[in-house]
């Protein structure tokens, strides 16, 4: 599952120094070497058409600094490097540097969006002291934004459901997704979205772990549940198909193990939940 690389630690700083890489996003696509998948310098990056009140510092990646910065859709790579796909990258080992292109994906979106107050309009600026846009008119302040998101598998004795959304556009089955509301506490969000999306009542929930995922800001938070009571009833705006997966028998397409969702189901499938 990705995670953090120890080798790295958050900072403010946001000085240059020969060593500064930066992670320069068009969209959800990020500039890399074509040849070894490299971030570019400084003399790299000085040349590209990058507004400096945009340009965010991320943090220390093994001794080398590292910034973040979002550029127009309109931007040409330059010569030796290329654009790609963030969800490509994220199969990338926890000890390179290209593990942290999520985490900057964020705080890159987070300073494009933010330039502005959302109260009166007035030019923000970045503080000093902690990951903030305040407004000078107003005093409004706006943090990185992260929206939780629970997951639950379902589990009925040596079954689990799983369910293949609506929007996808594969065959991929996963377990229960949602975001959490406004009031809400996760648990309450894991019973709701399981009663909305599939007509079950559950209970006896169980932490599984947590998952920073970038797409778009999003924090994952899993947990395993026992079915309680109900017949399977889809929410069809949300749910193609669902159904029970015995554990002894062959299991469906899921998610890869870059995400907190293939390790939730695999994590029953190999008997260790």
């Amino acid at each position: 599952m990705h995670a953090t690389s120890p080798l790295f630690a958050p900072s403010l700083d946001l000085s240059v120094t020969s060593h500064t890489k930066t992670f320069v996003f068009r969209g959800n696509e990020l500039l890399i070497g074509e040849t070894d998948m490299h971030l570019p310098d400084q003399a790299i990056v000085a040349h590209l058409p990058i507004l400096d009140t945009l340009v965010q510092p991320l943090g220390v990646f093994a001794e080398t600094p590292c910034h973040c910065v979002s550029v127009g859709m309109d931007t040409e790579a330059p010569a030796g490097f290329q654009f790609v796909r963030l969800r490509a990258l994220l199969t990338a080992e926890p000890d390179t540097i290209l593990s942290l292109a999520g985490r900057a994906y964020q705080i890159a979106e987070w300073a494009r969006t933010h330039q502005f107050c959302g109260v009166c309009g007035t030019k923000t600026q970045r503080m000093a002291a902690e990951r903030c846009f305040k407004c000078p008119a107003c005093s409004a302040m706006a943090y990185p934004r992260i929206s939780p998101a629970m997951m639950v598998l379902v589990t009925r004795g040596n079954e689990a459901l799983l369910a293949r959304h609506a929007a996808s556009t594969n065959n991929t089955f996963s377990a229960l997704a949602g975001f959490v509301e406004a009031g809400e506490s996760v648990e309450e969000t894991v019973h709701r979205e399981v009663m909305e999306e599939v007509g079950l009542r559950v209970h006896k929930l169980r932490y599984f772990g947590s998952q920073p995922w970038p797409f778009p800001h999003s924090l994952m938070i899993a947990f395993t549940a026992e079915y309680l009571s109900g017949e399977i009833r889809l929410d069809e705006h949300e749910i193609a198909e669902a159904g029970w997966f015995p554990r002894s028998g062959p299991l469906p397409d899921v998610p890869s193990t870059i995400s907190i969702s293939g390790h939730l189901l695999r994590s029953f499938f190999t008997g260790l939940t």
